[in-house]
Formats: C-alpha cells, structure tokens, sequence
C-alpha cells in the first residue's frame, strides 16, 4: 500500500485547505494519507469544520508558521524529518509554499521516492520588492531541481512557472485543477437569499456587489472601493457593497472608504441601513452570502485559481474582476465574467457599472456559470486526476 504524506503550510479559508482534505479523505483505499499542517495565521479565518465535516484529524506542527522565522522553520523542519523517517512514505506531496519548502528539503535528504507540489498560487510579483521576489525565485528553482513532478492549477499558471518565472521546465509540470463539493451552491438558492438579505436589510430593489477573501494587500480592496463610489454616482440603481473576508488590511480598508466618502457598516455594530458598504467579516457559509449577491467582484493584483470565482459561478453569479493569474482558464471571459486588467481602475469602473445598469447581461451572465464549473472544478475530478499520477509516477 503506497503511503502519502500530505503537508500544507496551514488550515485556513481557501482552496488549499479544500483540495488537500478532500485528497486526504477520498483517495481510493489503496493508498495510505497522512495529513499534515502548521499554525494558522491569527488575521485568517479557521478551515477547522471542512476538516471536521470529513472527519479528518490532522498532525499540526505548531512551529511551521505563514511569517519566515529561522528558529521556528528550522525545528519545523526537523519534525517533519523526523516525521518521514518514522512513516516512511513513498510519496511527499506539498502545498504551497511553506510547506513546499521544508517538506520538499526534508524529502529530498531522506531520498523519499517522489516529490511533488503544487503550486496553490506563486509570490513572484505583486508580492515584494525585486530583490526578495528574486531570492524567492532561485529558492523554488532549486527546489523544483529536487522535485519529481510540479503541479500547477490552471494552463496559465503553468506557462508562468515555465516561461514567464523560469522555475521549472514545462515537461515537469502537470495541470490539474483545484476540486471542491459544489452542489450546495446550486441548492436552496431562494431561501439562501432571502435569509442573507433580510440579515443586513437588503431591499429588493438593491444590487448587492461581493467580494469574497483575505483582506491583504494583493487582493487591492482599494480598487473595490473606488469602484463602488463610481458605480454609486452614476447609477440610478440602487447598490450595495459586501466586503466578506477579513485580515491584516481590515483598518486600512476601512480608512480608505472613510476618505472616499463611502458610509459603511459591519458586523458588530449591525448598522447596515444607511451604509453603501458592509464588512461581514468571515462568513463559513459562503453559499448563503453567494446566494444573497447579485454580482461577485475580484480586484486581485494576482491570484492562482481564486476560489470565489468557482463558487460564484456554481451559484450562477455573474462576475466582474481583473484579468490576472489562471482567472481566464476559471471564467468564461464575456459569457460568465466581465475582465479588465489588474490596475486598471477606469476599465474595472466601466465594467462593475455595465453589469450593474444591464439587467438582461446579469441575467444571461447568470445562465452558463454553473454548468461550466460543476464537473471541471469537482473533486471527484480533482481525485481521479491526482490518483492517476501517483500512480504514474510511483511506476515510473
């Protein structure tokens, strides 16, 4: 019986998260998983009940920490070496980058069989300056030398890590996309809305804008924000803005809507009346707040497979976002989502208020989503694709 040893750099909101559960728990029975995970980052929401839902107990190395700390990395390193050792597996799959970079090191000095990570997203712009995006460019170069196989979540994201960043020859890397359980996007939708809406006193005749995740610099709420006040002083429809997620950036965002003007409330204080904008913080159950909004928004500077998207559009969400990362290779650009380029404020602008003033686009935007993405991002797919090479690779 072959052995995995799944480790992922921490449980929180996300794909990532997602994807390694769902391996760990439905790989076929041949195959024995061991799920480890570090210490999720305090500014991030729990993933805890997608782990419980599956009933998956997960070794949590408490040192393996988001934040590079050399003492902590280092005794990190050391438990997942100790770790191998001890299980023995014939295969080390990584997730992202933390994760990629011990236990890919720890795998390698114990020669375990295969290698293989997958690239969730990548911080090689948008992230840093020059001089640590390169440091951290010839550190996954190095690592990816040590690899087996590269997986990357979308065609783009391959033709980046290839061509674009140099990490890795195309050869090496494989495409297989994130998977998740969809259908409870597409169930209830009606009651879902209705309890969502009358939470925070949406009224029928609202246009409720989402944007769903970590609120961190890259994710450039700035651009959201200008795009609500625009679509706000040239529409005659009524909006309503959402901003679901939380993070380090929160009292920034939050400054940034003060000067601009935009009256916002939240959830502690319940002041949703009078407010063009809400914070909700984190929400567990996305497919509430999905089911709820009539458009769903991305402004990311860049992104791997932006998870909001898939669940948007199995909720049959019409989307207006920046053109960055796998996003082409997750929407149908012009059928089920409107794009522009990731600094382009005025283009976004134009887009978030084409979609708000046309009711039939919102419609016929809403008509394609879920059957596009229903079987592409399952995770049986998702398992049937993984399993597949495993075994390739364990056979080679």
């Amino acid at each position: 019986m072959p052995k995995v040893l799944r480790i992922i750099n921490r449980f929180n909101l996300g794909g990532p998260t997602y994807n390694a559960a769902y391996l760990t728990k439905y790989l076929p029975s041949n195959f024995e998983t061991l799920l480890v995970g570090g210490m999720k980052d305090d500014s991030e929401d729990s993933s805890q009940h997608i782990l419980d839902s599956l009933q998956i107990t997960p070794l949590i190395i408490p040192e393996m920490m988001r934040k590079v700390n050399l003492i902590y990395d280092k005794e990190a390193y050391n438990k997942i070496y100790d770790l191998i050792k001890k299980f023995k597996p014939d295969i080390i799959h990584t997730h992202a980058s933390k994760a990629g970079t011990l236990g890919r090191l720890a795998a390698y000095n114990l020669k375990v069989p295969v290698i293989v990570h997958t690239y969730h997203g990548h911080v090689f712009h948008s992230y840093f300056n020059w001089i640590k995006t390169g440091f951290y460019k010839a550190v996954e170069r190095n690592l990816a030398k040590k690899s087996t196989c590269i997986i990357a979540v979308s065609d783009h994201q391959k033709e980046e890590l290839a061509h674009e960043h140099k990490i890795c020859p195309h050869q090496k890397i494989r495409v297989i996309p994130l998977g998740f359980d969809l259908d409870r996007f597409n169930t209830e939708v009606e009651l879902k809305r209705a309890k969502i809406r009358t939470r925070y006193s949406i009224g029928e005749d609202e246009i409720s804008i989402g944007i769903v995740g970590r609120l961190v610099p890259v994710k450039n709420h700035t651009m959201f924000l200008k795009a609500i006040k625009f679509v706000s002083e040239h529409s005659q429809k009524k909006i309503k803005g959402f901003i679901v997620g939380d993070g380090e950036e929160r009292k920034n965002i939050e400054n940034t809507a003060t000067q601009l003007g935009i009256k916002f409330g939240n959830e502690k204080d319940g002041s949703y009346n009078n407010s063009l904008l809400i914070f909700t913080s984190w929400i567990k159950e996305v497919d509430e707040i999905n089911a709820a909004m009539d458009i769903i928004a991305l402004t990311s500077k860049n992104e791997g497979t932006p998870v909001s998207l898939i669940e948007a559009q199995a909720c049959n969400k019409p989307i207006v976002t920046t053109n960055v990362g796998g996003i082409e290779n997750v929407v149908i650009p012009g059928k089920t989502a409107l794009l522009s380029e990731p600094f382009d404020q005025e283009k976004f602008n134009l887009n978030l208020l084409f979609m708000v003033e046309n009711d039939n686009v919102r419609k016929n935007f809403s008509m394609r989503g879920n059957e596009f993405v229903k079987d592409k991002f399952n995770y049986k797919r998702l398992v049937t694709d993984m399993t597949s090479l495993y075994d390739n690779l364990l056979h080679q």
